[in-house]
């Protein structure tokens, strides 16, 4: 069995091993991470040979923590990063290469139909009926979308909501709101089989699916890098958050929204910020732009998307794709049995 793991900001860890009797054996460890002393790799694969083949991520650790001398030093790898590559090797997971990307970067829709087409095209890679897919949205209308679990009345000053044009809907994924006006921000959606994250903490998995976009962000030459659970961030704040939902189909969706140039003043008008939350949208008192892509790199909205493109297909092969007439017609259906509904809406009132 054969594993590999590329550490967000960090190496490659390549495991192979074989399973025998329910034990690991034949355990073999490599990547292009620094490790020393040399001899501290053998006494990794005498700690993994003969662990039960059923152990979790934390028992794998551990066991090739307690393997190491005092003195080991671990460049670009951690006893963390072995456990999830053997586990994935064990789940027999799946790598961004063994896909053909396709990326979509489309006409404006509604937000509500933004919601919609998540569902719809996560399914649709789940169930087989499309590769797995990269989408940029674009939108011309403003909206505050909110997480699957928060409170409506909490989240949104409806008042102020309906003063400033902003409709309100709710995504199918867990997290914060998404505050959003016409080229204020980027979001992106990654639709991918589960088998691409197996062997994953939940965890792991975000900073995993967001490695190339932090990728394509350094190239700009901002210096960011991800921030568990879900934020991408960089010494002057907070860029963007994640948020993603595991489908019954067999497929993750992970999408993004990270600030370009929004109006902080009019965000913390429409959305209940508390005090203690303002730091963590990037905001202070007196702000009036939340701008950490603009500020840092001094280019258009369009030149960063670009960037972000070509970063994608240059790693993963992406090719260019679209959304078909059945899948917006299905996307169409669900606008109306369940995202424009108040019983959606309104799930947590």
């Amino acid at each position: 069995m054969h594993g590999e793991y590329k550490v967000p900001g960090g190496k490659l860890v390549v495991v192979d091993l074989e399973v025998v009797d329910g034990l690991i054996t034949e355990f073999r460890l490599a990547g292009d991470f620094f490790l020393e002393p040399d001899d501290a790799l053998e006494d990794i694969n005498a700690a993994v040979n003969g662990l039960p083949a059923d152990s979790d991520a934390a028992t794998i650790a551990a066991a090739v923590r307690a393997s190491l001398p005092p003195q080991a030093t671990l460049l670009g790898f951690s006893p963390e990063s072995v456990a999830v590559a053997i586990r994935r090797s064990l789940a027999h997971a799946s790598g961004w290469k063994d896909y053909e990307w396709k990326l979509i970067h489309t006409k404006a829709v509604p937000p509500v139909m933004q919601m919609a087409l998540d569902e719809v095209l996560a399914v649709e890679v789940g169930e087989g009926r499309r590769s797995p897919t990269l989408r940029i949205w674009e939108w011309n209308e403003p909206a505050v979308v909110i997480g699957s679990f928060q409170s409506l009345k909490n989240e949104v000053d409806q008042v102020n909501a309906d003063k400033y044009g902003f409709t309100v809907v709710r995504r199918v994924s867990g997290g914060g709101a998404m505050f959003m006006e016409a080229g204020s921000v980027i979001t992106y959606s990654i639709y991918a089989p589960t088998d691409l994250v197996q062997g994953m903490t939940f965890a792991d998995s975000y900073a995993f699916l967001d490695e190339w976009v932090i990728t394509a962000l350094k190239s700009l030459g901002i210096d960011a890098h991800y921030q568990p659970l879900n934020d991408i961030t960089s010494p002057t704040g907070k860029i963007g958050g994640a948020a993603q939902k595991r489908l019954g189909s067999g497929a993750v969706l992970h999408h993004v929204t990270m600030s370009y140039d929004m109006d902080g003043e009019k965000m913390v008008q429409v959305l209940r910020i508390g005090r203690e939350k303002l730091s963590d949208k990037g905001i202070t008192s007196a702000a009036k732009r939340v701008d950490p892509l603009r500020s840092q790199t001094g280019l258009s909205r369009a030149e960063i998307i670009d960037r972000m493109k070509q970063t994608f297909t240059s790693l993963y092969g992406a090719t260019p794709g679209d959304i078909t007439d059945a899948e917006y017609a299905k996307a169409a259906d669900l606008v109306e049995s369940k995202f424009s509904t108040d019983e959606w809406i309104g799930r947590v009132p």
